[in-house]
């Protein structure tokens, strides 16, 4: 039965009626994004509670995933049902979109910094973020941010879809060929680019935080969960994947909590010393892969789509997060900057540093609420258009 869940590639049915949007990617993705804002204040309190400390991937690896998943039933529906050129010139709007946006953010976080260290007089900001090209050799610094070969820290994940929506055609037409061929594929690249020290140049650092060669694998694995979704398929009942994927999840929790080696078998020492102090994340490292998952598996077969929790209040905030995912990370990491000098500046008091996130979760929610509000008001306006159009709901992002 797995077998045939991996080889569904080969038995694509005819493009039919497509599945209405999972509220599951949006919930799911919304929460990663409050995390991904939290995180990215080091010093925080907040962030020591966060899923990386409990597990060895995080909420990169998952939004990476659902990228994976989203492009396939927003993408992959319009190539199968327009044709490949049409899904095409969707995908570069896209890209188009998230490299403006990526270069806006750029320079936005390029002048709180500079605004910071005027007000402040401490330079140590500009190395906290890495903006000390932009600031000694400007033109050079801003060539290389916009041929992507410059990424300040916390400004890397934007560049990482760019190329990985760019490189989702081939990807989807490979997982509609065969599935598991397209996979082990992608799990070549990925070793072969640990192997080889392969990764794309980033001024100031050894190359990309998130080596596009290596992070494609976990995309890829995210296509072939939109493709099966896409076609209506059901994850096989496997009780015993169920439960190792729970005791992998455990074993995990286990390990990231635990001061020292909590099993006492001096041959894990080296590992888990390298575990808890932070795995590989640059080159995806195989710990994160299992683990996000072993999440992803558990969410399938556990959290069906129609599930009544996916219709609280919390649920609906998330969803609104996880809609409008560009314009809410966009401003999350234009907060967290500023949200990193407050902290410094106020010595790191605990009350500011659950006042910063606070304020921050709420401006992010609120940011939600209101482009959800406002799209599904254009769309009540809006006048009736042809049948080719993506209709009302839109791609997912």
């Amino acid at each position: 039965m797995f077998g045939r869940f991996l080889a569904f590639g080969r038995h694509a049915a005819a493009a039919g009626p497509q599945p209405g949007r999972d509220a599951r990617i949006d919930i799911i993705r919304g929460l990663a994004l409050l995390v991904i804002f939290i995180n990215h204040m080091p010093g925080n309190v907040l962030a020591g509670y966060t899923p990386h400390n409990f597990g060895f991937s995080d909420a990169a690896d998952a939004f990476v995933l659902l990228a994976g998943v989203s492009a396939a039933l927003a993408y992959g529906s319009l190539i199968d049902r327009h044709g490949l050129a049409f899904g095409i010139r969707r995908i570069a709007l896209r890209l188009r979109t998230l490299y403006v946006a990526h270069i806006a953010v750029f320079l936005i976080v390029c002048g709180v910094v500079a605004a910071a260290v005027t007000r402040t007089q401490n330079p140590l900001y500009i190395e906290a973020i890495n903006i000390q090209p932009f600031f000694s050799d400007t033109p050079t610094a801003l060539l290389h941010a916009l041929t992507l070969q410059y990424q300040p820290n916390y400004l890397d994940i934007l560049p990482l879809y760019v190329a990985l929506l760019a490189l989702f055609p081939l990807i989807y037409l490979g997982v509609r060929l065969s599935p598991a061929l397209t996979l082990i594929l992608s799990a070549a690249l990925w070793q072969g680019a640990v192997f080889l020290e392969l990764n794309l140049p980033n001024t100031g650092s050894a190359g990309w935080f998130f080596n596009p060669f290596a992070w494609q694998f976990l995309f890829t694995m995210g296509v072939v969960i939109g493709r099966s979704r896409q076609l209506g398929l059901v994850a096989p009942r496997l009780r015993p994947l169920d439960i190792a994927a729970a005791g992998y999840l455990a074993f995990a929790v286990i390990v990231k909590t635990a001061s020292g080696n909590p099993f006492g078998i001096a041959a894990m020492n080296d590992w888990i010393d390298t575990v808890q102090l932070g795995m590989d994340k640059t080159n995806l490292g195989w710990e994160r892969v299992l683990h996000v998952a072993a999440l992803a598996w558990l969410v399938i077969r556990f959290v069906p789509a129609g599930s009544a929790m996916l219709n609280s209040l919390g649920a609906r905030l998330l969803t609104g997060i996880g809609r409008h995912s560009l314009e809410v990370f966009c401003v999350g990491i234009v907060l967290a900057i500023i949200g990193q000098v407050i902290l410094a500046e106020t010595a790191f008091a605990l009350g500011v540093q659950l006042l910063v996130c606070a304020i921050g979760v709420m401006i992010l929610i609120g940011l939600g609420v209101f482009l959800s509000w406002h799209h599904s008001a254009s769309s009540r306006n809006a006048p009736a258009k042809p049948s080719l159009t993506l209709g009302a709901s839109g791609p997912q992002r």
